[in-house]
């Protein structure tokens, strides 16, 4: 379970009553499941919008042939434009596709945010969301050695919203391989620069393949080591991210129960262990309230 209320509504998160499927709306600085969906696969933009993905992305960079970059860009613009709402993963600002990006994105009524790829440094998170208008929450996806390196300073950006991890490109940069102790360093110091940088916990990157027990024990992993979302590529994934990225029912039992005791007691603190869980029961209860996880 991953707890992390730094930004956490302090009531439930509103009901989403549109499509006939009806979800959660997570708030974005909360939210476990962020569904990559190809820019180009403008069939499955609704069907995404209608899953159990805390959040949907729609991917005009790596997931699109550069020589389809500018059809993609269009068709999500105007999806956007007409009532759609998702993230977008743009081009990094050192490509010939980054400009045309954010001009196209800036002022569409569906746009939540950008997921900035291959972020390598601060001015690239702030050159991104002014071009944006200065209002748009700019996710920097680090992927590269020298990213995070510079994740201290990516955190502590304008503009700046989360960190995400981008964990396939920073092993191919690195040579490093998928082992979890291999991999434990640079999603710490994801973890540590957003707490310095006063940003929710970084969103880790994807799990390919089509094995649950290897995405549940990935998740947890994440979990374990502070993150608290996680990138996905198949809607068959969701409910797994979203059941390791929150509290268990016997959390929140657990969290009503201290809570309830605390309050009988007249809120008084006996000893200092109360405060740390205190703080944890609190933090639980909002998270359970936000992902709709009831105590048993």
């Amino acid at each position: 379970m991953a707890i992390d209320d730094r930004t956490a509504p302090s009531t439930p998160a509103p009901e989403s009553t549109s499509g006939p499927n009806r979800r959660r709306s997570v708030p974005a600085e909360i939210s476990r499941s962020w569904l990559l969906v190809a820019g180009t696969a403008a069939d499955r933009f609704e069907r995404a919008q209608r899953s159990r993905a805390d959040q949907i992305i729609l991917d005009i960079e790596d997931a699109v042939d550069p020589a389809a970059k500018p059809g993609a860009r269009n068709t999500v613009a105007s999806w956007l434009a007409g009532g759609g709402e998702a993230w977008v993963r743009i081009n990094d600002v050192t490509t010939d596709f980054w400009a045309d990006d954010v001009e196209e994105l800036r002022g569409l009524p569906g746009l939540q945010g950008v997921m900035l790829a291959k972020t390598e440094s601060p001015a690239q998170v702030t050159d991104t969301w002014h071009r944006l208008g200065g209002q748009t929450p700019v996710i920097a996806l680090v992927e590269s050695a020298v990213g995070i390196e510079e994740s201290v300073s990516i955190a502590k950006a304008q503009g700046a919203f989360r960190l995400a991890f981008g964990s396939g490109d920073y092993r191919r940069d690195t040579g490093t391989s998928a082992d979890t102790l291999a991999m434990a360093y640079p999603r710490s110091k994801l973890v540590v620069a957003s707490r310095v940088g006063g940003l929710p916990g970084p969103i880790d990157g994807p799990t390919v393949g089509s094995s649950h027990p290897i995405l549940r024990e990935q998740s947890q992993v994440a979990v374990s080591l502070g993150l608290t979302g996680k990138l996905c590529l198949d809607t068959e994934q969701l409910p797994v991210i979203n059941e390791v990225i929150s509290p268990t029912p016997t959390d929140v039992a657990w969290a009503q129960d201290f809570l309830d005791d605390f309050e009988a007691r007249g809120k008084v603190i006996r000893d200092g262990s109360d405060l740390p869980r205190l703080g944890r029961a609190q933090k639980i209860q909002r998270l359970a309230q936000a992902f709709g996880v009831e105590a048993r």
